[in-house]
């Protein structure tokens, strides 16, 4: 199997300029290392700028879905687009935030059949919606989740976070990027 992280190629921080290379810092010491998702989009600091100004205004905010939450979205709609690098990555991330080593892999391989809260349900089933057939969407969809307990904000917040992980979803097939081995382990 190749070793390579990106079929572009990658980018060390510190070869970035000097406020992406702060910002993933950051990312790699709170991690201990740094995401391969970072090295791929490098190479174009405008759009790797870009995606994480846009990933942090939805996956760090303070109102709204839990982080855990958001973080069901994210393996929900990745394991959708057949994503590895981000149901294994974001999958690390869920089984922290969640406090279950199980939920992650329960959700990106069969989400329909996934045991979960009424409340997680309605947010993987709105998240699915989406992410499978965007062009039938609708007020059927927005109903069941507003009848789960949803409020407006946080169906915004599943809508968003399922559009910006499909964005995601499709740059790491674009790249064939490879998950870093140290997400595999994580929250197990």
């Amino acid at each position: 199997m190749s070793e390579d992280v990106s079929r572009f190629g990658t980018v060390e921080p510190d070869e970035l300029p000097a406020d992406l290379a702060e910002r993933i810092g950051l990312i790699a010491e709170k991690s201990g290392f740094v995401p391969n998702i970072f090295r791929a989009l490098g190479h174009r600091p405008a759009e790797l700028r870009a995606f994480l100004d846009y990933h942090d205004a939805l996956m760090n905010r303070e109102d709204g879905l839990s982080k855990a939450e958001r973080e069901l979205v994210v393996v929900a709609t990745s394991g959708a687009n057949h994503c590895t690098y981000c149901v294994v990555a974001h999958g690390a991330i869920l089984r922290i935030r969640a406090k279950d080593p199980h939920v992650a892999d329960r959700v990106s391989s069969n989400p329909w059949q996934a045991e979960l809260e009424p409340r997680q349900r309605a947010i993987v089933d709105l998240a699915l919606a989406l992410a499978h057939d965007s062009a039938r969407f609708g007020e059927q969809h927005l109903a069941a989740a507003r009848e789960a307990g949803l409020s407006e904000d946080e169906i915004w917040d599943v809508g968003a976070i399922t559009a910006l992980f499909a964005m995601s979803n499709r740059l790491a097939h674009l790249t064939a990027l490879r998950p870093n081995a140290e997400f595999y382990s994580m929250g197990r």
